[in-house]
């Protein structure tokens, strides 16, 4: 890149470092950036830094919001029994976009992995187990990646919350093994959400189990 003027080098640099986006596509937009009338380049600036500073996570659920709690949580139309478990707030985006699920979400916030330094301490376990204790969730749909670490966690999860008056899901096959559910288009996750099944082990009294 030495062929660029050292503040398109930066701008190479600086969009280089965002997720997907490799070093042509770098190049390409730094250029496109750099060409583009001064008034646009500076409201997408003001669009950025307003989106970094007042978009947080939720209190309750951990998903993107600009207010306590979020629009999802805050929603009285909501099916509060249940309760969807995600790796990631992107993940909650996806399942509203979808249009099929109408209660609640959790963000575990990652998945466990002992490579990785990553423990069950790392993740939202205590707050969810908190919010057990207090919210009228009859059922928790796990909704985490089919990979390994994915896999895994959800594993973790039944045997810990095993015992407990609520039924534990899992979505069901037809999602992209091993990959992220941001893989999987509208219709395969609407579907894997509908035919859910319990995990074996975890069920506690049918009476107090529904769908």
């Amino acid at each position: 890149m030495s062929h660029l003027p050292g503040p398109m080098v930066d701008l190479v640099a600086a969009l280089g470092r965002l997720p997907g986006i490799g070093p042509r596509s770098a190049e390409r937009l730094a250029i496109h950036l750099v060409q583009t009338d001064s008034r646009q380049v500076c409201d997408l600036a003001q669009t950025l830094v307003a989106a970094s500073e007042r978009v947080r996570s939720c209190e309750r659920c951990g998903g993107f919001t600009e207010h306590q709690p979020c629009r999802v949580c805050a929603d009285p139309a909501r099916d509060g029994s249940l309760l969807c478990l995600v790796e990631k707030p992107v993940d909650i985006l996806l399942f509203e976009k979808a249009g099929s699920y109408r209660g609640l979400y959790h963000v575990l916030g990652g998945k466990l992995s002992p490579l990785q330094g990553i423990e069950p301490e790392d993740l939202s376990i205590p707050a969810l187990e908190k919010r057990l204790g207090i919210e009228p969730i009859r059922e928790v749909i796990l909704a985490l990646p089919t990979d390994v670490e994915g896999d895994a966690t959800s594993s973790y999860l039944a045997r810990r919350l095993a015992g407990r008056s609520v039924r534990i899901s899992r979505l069901a096959h037809g999602l992209p093994v091993g990959s992220a559910l941001e893989y999987a288009d509208e219709l395969t996750l609407s579907r894997a959400l509908e035919g859910r099944r319990a995990v074996p082990g975890t069920e506690s009294d049918p009476a107090q189990h529904h769908d």
